[in-house]
Order: C-alpha cells, then sequence, then structure tokens
C-alpha cells in the first residue's frame, strides 16, 4: 500500500501531499470512492458544500476502520455564506458527520462582492474554536492574499488553485511559497487529461517511466512540492494515481513539462464575477 509523504503547514499541522478530490461525484460515488481511496492508502479527501457529496464523503469515513486522527479532511465555504462561515462549517459538519475538519477553505474571492476578508476572519474564529484545524483559501491571486494579510495580519497555509501543465501559475505558486503557503493543485489532471495526457512529451516520459500518463502529471505535480487532489471513482484509476511514490522525475522531464505551459485557464478567472454567487448549497 503506497503511503503519501506528509506536508508541513505553516501553523504547524501537517497534511498529506496527495489526496483524493470528489469533485461532481454523486454522494453514492463520493462514498464508494473515498472507501476504495482509504483502502488504497489515501489519507485525504478533498470536498466542498457546493459539491453536494459531503454526506456521502461522512458515509465513507463513518464506515472505514482508520482512525479519524489518520484521516486529513478538507471542505470549502461557498460563496453564498461569505458572511457566515460559523452556520456553513457547521452544516457541513453535520453532513460529513464529523466533529472538526482539517482544512476549511474560502472556495472563491469572489471581489464583486468584496466580502472574503470578512469570510477570512470567520475562518480564523473557527481555527481558534477548534473546529477547523487549519484555515486557507481557493482561487486567490497574490492581490487577494495581500489584503487578507494587510487586513488581518494572517495569511493562509494553503491556496488552493487551477493547476496543471497546461496552466503553470509558477508566480503564485512562487509567491505562496516566498510567504510559506502551500499550494495545492485543482484540476491537476487537466480535467481527465484534455489535451494533456496524448501529448507527445507526456507520452515519451510514460514509456521512458513506465508509468501512465496520469501518473507522471501525478509525479510532476509532487515533484514541484505542489499537494495535489486528482479526482476519480474508478477504483483502478484511484489506485493507479496514488502509485506514484516508487519513482522521480528527472530535471530534464520536468524543464520539458514546463514548454507545455500554455497560459489558458480551464475554469473561470476568479477577477471576474461569477454568475452563481448567490447560488445556495
Amino acid at each position: 500500500m503506497s503511503v503519501p509523504p506528509m506536508i508541513t503547514l505553516s501553523d504547524g499541522n501537517v497534511m498529506p501531499q496527495l489526496g483524493l478530490g470528489v469533485w461532481r461525484a454523486s454522494n453514492e460515488q463520493a462514498a464508494n470512492a473515498v472507501a476504495e481511496a482509504l483502502a488504497a492508502g489515501y489519507r485525504a479527501i478533498d470536498t466542498a458544500a457546493i459539491y453536494r457529496n459531503e454526506v456521502g464523503v461522512g458515509q465513507a469515513l463513518q464506515a472505514t476502520s482508520v482512525p479519524r486522527s489518520e484521516i486529513f479532511v478538507t471542505t470549502k465555504l461557498w460563496n453564498a455564506d461569505h458572511l457566515a462561515p460559523e452556520q456553513a462549517l457547521q452544516d457541513s459538519l453535520n453532513r460529513l458527520q464529523l466533529e472538526y475538519i482539517d482544512l476549511y477553505l474560502i472556495h472563491w474571492p469572489l471581489p464583486e462582492r468584496d466580502h472574503y476578508v470578512e469570510a477570512w476572519q470567520g475562518l480564523l474564529r473557527l481555527k481558534e474554536q477548534g473546529l477547523a484545524k487549519s484555515v486557507g483559501v481557493c482561487n486567490f491571486k497574490p492581490h487577494h492574499l495581500q489584503r487578507l494579510l494587510d487586513e488581518t495580519g494572517v495569511l493562509p497555509v494553503v491556496n488552493q488553485i487551477e493547476l496543471h501543465p497546461l496552466f503553470q501559475q509558477h508566480d503564485v505558486a512562487q509567491w505562496n511559497a516566498a510567504r510559506h503557503i502551500r499550494t495545492e493543485s485543482w484540476s491537476p489532471l487537466a480535467q481527465g487529461g484534455d489535451g494533456v495526457f496524448d501529448h507527445p512529451v507526456i507520452q515519451q516520459l510514460a514509456r521512458k517511466y513506465a508509468k501512465s500518463p496520469a501518473q507522471i502529471v501525478i509525479r510532476w505535480h509532487l515533484d514541484r512540492g505542489l499537494i495535489v487532489i486528482p479526482k476519480s471513482v474508478t477504483p483502478s484509476r484511484i489506485r493507479e494515481n496514488i502509485d506514484v511514490f516508487d519513482f522521480k522525475l528527472e530535471q530534464e522531464d520536468i524543464d520539458a513539462i514546463a514548454t507545455l505551459d500554455s497560459g489558458k485557464r480551464l475554469g473561470q478567472d476568479p477577477d471576474l464575477p461569477r454568475s452563481d454567487t448567490h447560488k445556495k448549497i
């Protein structure tokens, strides 16, 4: 059974460098995927209130024999709840059947509403109460993060951003690292490949290391020091995605993957208004 290495966060807590994401999974799919992942050696699970599968994740967490203390659970504050993070987290905890969350993240900054500083202040209170062991953000750019620091004096321990070979975000990752913020990659496989897996560079490296294209891309994230949460509901792929700790990419191969960066997002620019700002859970 593969065991992901642990990453130390700036608040002293630790989390696995590789975990399972459950975006777009139903409750049933999430329950099955989490059970499969825990059996395969995963110890980090990433969900969100807006995914509407926290109930399924919670069912798997309740059914497993793995101690709660060994499982790192992340969920996220949705856009409509920036001014009510305490109630939002309690609702998530109820759905997950947990007493605390290991990492609670603001899902989007929503600068058009301009409440992300208040949301961050709420997360800091939740950390003080022990309901969230660590707190962080998703999709924050450096200017959003700088404002949190200027107005609260506290930076997130994690910034989860879209990051994959086609959109490598070196500038944001470097800004984060210089301030001891861990960068976590969402959509790390570019949403199931989408031009990555069949790229000649990835295909050549898959042959060189006798690994699948997905394993090459996951290893690239790990070798860059990123936290990575590939999503799958397929048991064989869940097991494949964690089978990446028996090799490392050579620097020349990391440099080759760097040439794939197109600078184009698959998701939305965090500075642009969102149509789902007021969407309820």
